[in-house]
């Protein structure tokens, strides 16, 4: 078998502009006009295309590709940000494609905005300050994700979905394109829809097969969502969280108790649809 050349020499373009300071992995590639700024740290092999913009204290773990027009660790976009040593912490092998601007952290909001590993930001999106991306995502064209949002692991979002502030998007969901989100998304299922009529649609079925999740695991999830979700259960005359509380009497298996955890909390104890707002200790906005 043909062994593989790792490059191990770093390349930076004549007219990038690399602050000294900065931390520069092996094997990193800097294209035309780039600037890094004085607190960043570049992971080895780190690959930064052209007219790339990398300020604030912000670190890329190794294997990162940021392509042109990207502009990241730059000052939040919130009033309330008082100009305080605030962070992006972004993973390994995360592709950051054109036009991607992800901010870093507040003072008020734990001061840290942090991006898991192999994720996917296609062109235009947004990431707002004291956001937790978790790893495996796939977060597709112009997708805007407000301030202090989660987003568990291996959650796929379709084009131009945008996302309220304070929410959470459970693991192995699905976000389709267009839709507003401004409630809790409960892992494992399909969330569609524009204004009020954004809801769970159906199981995340494809996604999870991709996953390696077995047919008894997806099946059990569907009855689930047969009980939770379905036409049935939401003119049944029993309260969400009714159903919730029998499912998890019946059914022990782990992704269905995490499930239910996950809407007693969001539902049972947040505030209008978002767990993470009854954390919040400003009521502004």
């Amino acid at each position: 078998m043909e062994n593989t050349i790792v490059e191990t020499s770093t390349s930076i373009h004549t007219t990038a502009v690399v602050d000294p300071k900065a931390r520069i992995g092996c094997g990193v590639t800097i294209g035309a006009h780039a600037y890094i700024g004085p607190c960043v740290a570049l992971g080895d092999g780190c690959r930064v295309h052209s007219n790339v913009v990398i300020d604030g204290f912000t670190s890329l773990g190794a294997g990162c590709s940021v392509f042109p027009g990207a502009v990241l660790g730059m000052p939040p976009q919130d009033l309330k940000y008082r100009g305080g040593e605030v962070r992006l912490e972004i993973g390994e092998r995360n592709t950051i494609r054109e036009l991607v601007t992800i901010h870093p952290g507040t003072e008020s909001g734990g001061g840290v905005t942090q991006v898991g590993s192999d994720n996917h930001f296609l062109v235009g999106v947004h990431v707002a300050h004291d956001c937790q991306v978790g790893s495996h995502c796939i977060i597709a064209n112009n997708v805007q994700l407000g301030g202090h949002v989660v987003v568990e692991d291996y959650v796929n979002f379709g084009g131009q979905s945008g996302v309220h502030h304070f929410v959470t998007i459970g693991q192995h969901a699905m976000v389709g394109g267009l839709t507003r989100v401004t409630t809790d998304v409960p892992p494992y299922m399909v969330y569609v829809g524009a204004r009020t009529h954004a809801r769970v649609r159906m199981i995340n079925g494809v996604g999870l097969q991709r996953r390696g999740f077995t047919h008894g695991q997806i099946a059990t999830l569907k009855g689930a969502y047969m009980t939770l979700f379905s036409r049935r259960a939401r003119t049944g005359g029993r309260s969400l969280l009714d159903n919730v509380e029998s499912l998890m009497c019946r059914e022990h298996d782990p992704n269905v108790q995490y499930l239910c955890r996950f809407l007693q909390r969001a539902f049972a104890h947040g505030r209008n649809g978002r767990y993470l707002e009854s954390l919040r200790t400003d009521r502004a906005t």
